[in-house]
Formats: structure tokens, sequence, C-alpha cells
């Protein structure tokens, strides 16, 4: 990781200090401005396409007016799934008729909770628009059948069932929430010929084993919070029917039944998941999947004895949902630039949530917010961007990152010929820990501009709070960025450099439950909005940086490193898939053989810059730089990815696949898909080479003034 010390950071803070644009913007944040946006836009429940979420969209809208932005209300017509009915019961359960143990059990059915029940003390989770606990994309069914305990429903999971001879055929999955995105705890529940599946929130993942209890003097998820969420595992992101084409209205949709869901899919809380649990007869499940319930996990409701069954528990799970085209927007500020307003930085953020959304989007969505109203008031008062800046708030992000690519898909060459940077902001301030993904060539820059943000409890910057490498490195680190969230499209299919931006720390869950409220985010996260200070600041510093004109906003010698670390850590893992490593190995040594030039390259743009504008010669051979990497045709196995170094993973949906081709060929030890990707890697190291000649060459003029 890139090497910054405390001391360095004073440096670091007196170049980016020296900007107006930076400082100005860091210091006009307002905790006040950032509380009144919560309190706004998180009033009423706001799912995509509901009458909520059009409320959202007319409120953001008018906000970015009257900061002053150009604002555009970006309509989308998008095919999205809305509940109908859904019902869980255990059936054939015994239960007690009365304290007189010498009485039989009665036996009947067992109705389990789907939603969250209202809570006194936060009247908000009374609203009469809050909906059950649902999974979107669900297929539609009735099903009754014994149970499977399938751990966290990973593709490694379902493997270990198998080894260990559990039937799974006609089954109902039970699985606890994490461990891979919940889309693929279905599509591996499908692989394996489950009838329906269950999700469950454990308790030692985000529930009491994690401490107290909302509202019970904690912030973690109490035995009745349910997490809702998408279950779409497309080989895209966006609007099923239109992968690559920007869904508007009259789009002709491509069929795609065959690729969504089709078994039932059911959330619910760990009170539910505990009666179930508790009844299942079967074998103790492996240490590791053993969570904190105070029953014992057991991989199958029945079991056998001697050779009679005993039968254990039974679920019936009845789901109907309805897919149909529906209406949202994404709505889209832009704050022209003074120099160079053709190119620009966009910031960009989710509006719509499965319920209140306090947490996700809107600890992100309200920093957006604030950043809009800190540059659109600069830019009143004369403090101006060199480059156009863009404020979008996608719409419709929870069913499967749709407002963000469709926008991406409608505008794809010009991204790739003028935005210099995407930042992302989702669910971003939830602590006082500041953290950031990145694409390669932006870590300097990024930390560039957490020198330039004061430290929340005063003492040094942002930078010193930043993560390190290990402990006794002073080395700070950056995450890669992967899948999602709203930067997928921009990063793995357009190669727009991009970045999250994120602050943790604070002890609690409500993740997509009825009760992330704005009573839930101050009381666990904090009322006095330090977390969204320090995320704007961070964000707004940033993007004070990568709007001026002078910034090249690359890093050759970063991304050679990185190349070569990645290159031989494959080298590594196809040795131990027994697959031959001699040309993954030649080629991390001949990337590491740029080294020198990427390292003159960097200062002599950097003096460059410092001198003058980047010239339009110099612009052009930057993009070139980032394009070298840009797969013809798609990823092989998956062609609406464009990035030869980065992609979402293909089974967790939330990782990062680094050099995906070369990575997804060492996974399924296929020795001539890994010859073919190493050649393509060839070729885009062939072409960035020679684009970081010309790019040097570019500033030769400059240098030699």
């Amino acid at each position: 990781m890139i090497l910054i010390t405390s001391s360095l950071s004073v440096l670091l803070l007196a170049q980016v200090s020296a900007d107006p644009l930076v400082a100005k913007s860091v210091e006009a944040v307002s905790r006040t401005e950032l509380a009144k946006f919560h309190t706004m836009l998180a009033s009423e429940p706001h799912v995509a396409g509901s009458v909520g979420d059009a409320h959202v969209i007319e409120n953001i809208a008018k906000s970015f007016v009257d900061f002053g932005l150009e604002v555009e209300i970006d309509r989308l017509e998008l095919l999205l799934p809305r509940p109908k009915a859904s019902l869980l019961e255990i059936v054939d359960a015994e239960f007690p008729q009365s304290t007189d143990p010498t009485l039989a059990p009665r036996r009947g059915v067992m109705a389990l909770a789907i939603t969250e029940p209202n809570l006194a003390v936060d009247p908000q989770t009374a609203h009469p628009d809050l909906n059950l606990g649902w999974n979107a994309w669900s297929g539609s069914g009735d099903v009754e059948s014994s149970v499977v305990y399938v751990n966290y429903g990973t593709r490694e999971d379902f493997a270990q069932l198998k080894s260990l001879g559990v039937e799974t055929k006609g089954k109902i999955a039970l699985a606890r929430y994490g461990g891979n995105f919940r889309g693929y705890k279905a599509k591996f529940a499908q692989d394996a010929e489950c009838a329906a599946l269950v999700i469950f929130t454990d308790p030692a993942d985000a529930g009491s084993g994690k401490g107290s209890v909302w509202p019970d003097g904690g912030g973690w998820a109490n035995d009745a919070c349910i997490q809702r969420g998408s279950l779409l595992t497309l080989p895209y992101p966006g609007d099923p029917g239109t992968p690559g084409r920007k869904s508007v209205p009259g789009v002709v949709r491509a069929p795609t039944d065959d690729m969504l869901p089709k078994i039932p899919v059911q959330p619910i809380g760990y009170a539910a998941a505990r009666e179930i649990l508790s009844r299942m007869k079967g074998e103790i499940a492996p240490t590791a999947w053993i969570g904190g319930l105070p029953c014992e996990y057991r991989l199958t409701s029945d079991a056998m004895e001697s050779t009679e069954p005993v039968q254990g528990v039974r679920l019936h799970l009845k789901i109907e949902q309805e897919r149909l085209v529906q209406s949202t927007a994404n709505v889209i500020g832009r704050l022209a630039g003074k120099s160079i307003p053709e190119e620009f930085v966009v910031i960009g953020c989710h509006h719509d949530a499965w319920c209140f959304g306090a947490a996700d989007p809107l600890a992100g969505t309200i920093c957006l917010m604030e950043s809009a109203r800190d540059f659109g008031l600069l830019s009143k008062n004369g403090v101006r961007s060199d480059r156009t800046i863009v404020f979008a708030a996608w719409g419709a992000e929870e069913y499967g990152i749709f407002g963000s690519t469709e926008w991406v898909e409608g505008m794809e060459r010009e991204l790739s010929a003028r935005c210099v940077a995407y930042i992302n902001l989702d669910m971003a301030a939830m602590g006082l820990k500041p953290s950031f993904a990145a694409s390669p060539w932006l870590h300097a820059e990024l930390l560039r501009a957490a020198s330039a943000v004061p430290a929340p409890d005063g003492d040094g910057t942002a930078l010193d709070l930043l993560p390190r490498v290990s402990a006794d490195s002073s080395a700070r680190s950056i995450g890669e960025l992967g899948g999602g969230s709203d930067h997928v499209a921009f990063w793995c299919r357009a190669l727009v450099p991009s970045v999250s931006i994120s602050s943790h720390g604070s002890a609690g869950n409500s993740y997509h439950s009825n009760y992330d409220t704005v009573a839930w985010y101050q009381s666990t996260v904090g009322s006095d909005y330090r977390a969204a200070e320090l995320v704007t600041r961070l964000t707004n510093a940033f993007v004070g940086r990568m709007s001026d004109a002078s910034v090249a906003g690359f890093d050759a010698e970063r991304t050679i490193a990185l190349l070569a670390e990645r290159l031989l850590a494959a080298a590594r893992k196809a040795q131990d898939a027994a697959l031959p490593i001699d040309a993954l190995t030649a080629l991390a040594l001949r990337i590491d053989s740029l080294g020198a030039l990427a390292s003159a390259t960097d200062e002599a743009v950097r003096v460059a810059s410092a001198t003058a504008d980047l010239t339009v010669s110099t612009r052009a051979a930057l993009r070139s730089c980032r394009d070298a990497f840009r797969a013809g045709g798609g990823l092989a196995g998956r062609p609406w990815y464009s990035n030869l170094y980065a992609a979402t993973d293909r089974f967790t949906g939330y990782g990062t696949s680094v050099l995906p081709e070369v990575s997804e060929a060492i996974e399924d030890r296929d020795g001539a898909r890994l010859e073919r990707a190493v050649t393509r890697l060839q070729d885009a190291l062939a072409k960035f080479e020679n684009a970081l000649v010309a790019l040097r060459a570019s500033v030769d003029p400059l240098n030699r003034q």
C-alpha cells in the first residue's frame, strides 16, 4: 500500500490547503444542514417506484435548484417486483396445552413473524406505508417441506453439505445472512434443488451477540429485525431486460424469466429462526456453522433413530410477487466548470430505500446533498471549480444497481472521454473511522485530500485515522472496489477511475429493516452528525482536487506496483491449482520492469501540472492510460464487464475480482482460459506502456520551460 507517514501529512496538508476551493469547501460543511437533509429525506418510506420515492425525488430536485445547480430529472422505466402476499408457518408443531406436565401437548400450526412490530419509542415504525419483510425477485410459490440448515448458503457451504451426504433436494433451506450476497444464497439453493429458502439474521453476526439491541440500550438488531433486499444475480447490474441499453419509456426488453430466481425466498428475524432451529432433530452442524442462538444448530429437521425416521420441524412457505414496469428517476445536478467544463467529476449516492433508509442509503445521500450545497454556495460567491461537478442521486439501486447503471449505459462514450473520477457515498457516514476503496491511479490524490481534513477530535488529520496495512507499518490501506453499489458501472464497465468514501465504527445494525429510522441513527451513530461532517469534508476535499485543471488524477507507479503484486499472488494461486505459472511470473516481471518509466512519468506530470494546466495532448494520453485495460468485447463469460483490472466477484456479489479473467480461470482450473487471459493482459500492458511514453512526451515541453 502507499506509504504516507504522519510526518508527510504536514507537507501534504500544506500542498492541498493552498487550493482555495479545497480549503473553503472543507470549511463550508454544516452539521446543522446535514441534520435537516436527514429529517427531510427520511420522513417516510420510499422504496423505488412508490409515492414516497416520488416525494424524495421532488425534494432533492428542488434542493439542487436552490443550491444554484442545473437540474435534470432523468426519468426511468424499470422492471421492478412488488410483494403481494407472504406466509411462513411451522406446521404440525407441538405446543403445551397447559402448565400441567401430565397433559399431552397439542399439535397445530405456528405462524412466524414476517414483519417487525411497532416500537413505542419510535413513532416512525408505525407508518402505514411500511411493508412486510421480503426479498425482491423471489419466485412465487406455495411450498411445504422439511428443513436443511445451510449456514451462510455459500458455494462452499453447499459443497460441504454434499460431502456430508446431506440431502437438499426438495427441502426448504435455512441460511443466515453474511458470507455472500443474499442473491447467491438463493442461486446456490436453487442449484442444489431446494424447494425454497428462508434467510435469517443471526444474533452472533448482527444482533444480541454483538451487544445491546435496539431500542433496549444499544443499536444492534433485535430478534424481530428483518433484513430485506434484492436477490438479483444476473451477469450484469441494472434493469434485467436491457443490458447495455438505457431503460427509457418504450424500450424493448429482452426476456429474462429464465434468468431470475424461481424458488420462493423469505427473510425473517432471529426469534422466528429460533422457533425453527430448536425443533430440528438431525445431526449437529459443524462448529464453524454454529451461530448465537441459544439452541442447537442441526443440519436437518428430521433424524434417523435405528431405521425409523424421527420427524422434526416442517415449514409452509407461500409467496406471491408481481413484476411490472414502474417509474422512478435519477436526479442530476450540474455545476459548470469555469475553464474546462467539458471534463467533469461525478459524486453519487442512491436515494431509494427499502423502508426509511436513515442509514442505507441516507447516511451517504445527506453527504451528497451537503456537498452540492457547499460547492453551489462557493460558486455563487465566485469560488468555482475548473471542471464541471455533477451531483447524482440515483434511483432503484436497491433492486440491482439500476439508476446509475442505466445512466452510464446511456452516456458511456462521454464518460469514457470526459469523466475524470466518480465518488460513491452509499451508506457512508456510519462512524468516525474513515476508510477508502479506490482505483489504483487515484490513491495519491485521495490521500492528499485526507490530509486536508481535520480529524473529528481536532488532533491531526483524517489521514492519520485511515487504517494501516499492519500494526508495525505506517502505510495506509486503501481497498479495491468490487460490487454492491453504484460505482460498478462507472469502474467495471466505463473504466472511470472511482472511489468509495466511508466512515464506520458505530455499534449497531438496522440494515434494510423497518427500524432503519432517524431515531435509530441518531441514537446509534450520533445526533451530532460528526460522521456525516467527516465524510462530506473528505468528499469535498477530493472533489476540490479532482475538479482542478492542473490535477491529472493518475498514478502510474502505484498502478504498476499493484499490477505486479496482483499477478504474483495469482501465480501462487495457479501453482496451488496445479496450473502453469511461467507466463504469469514473466508478465509480473515485465510489469515490474516498467517501474522506472512509471515513476519518471508521474514526476514529469507533477512538474507540468504545478506550472500550468495540463495540455490537450496530455489529457488524451491520460485517457489512453486507463483505456489500455479495456477488454474489447467484454470479459470472457461476462461481456457486460469491460475492465481487465477489476470486476464484481462471481460468487459473493459484494467482493472484488482483481484481474478477473486470470482469477476466474484459476478458480475454475482452466489452463487454456488462463493462457488466453494472460495474452489479453500482455496486450493491455503493451498499450499501457505506449500510453505512458506518450504521456511523458506530452509534458516534456512544459518541463523544458
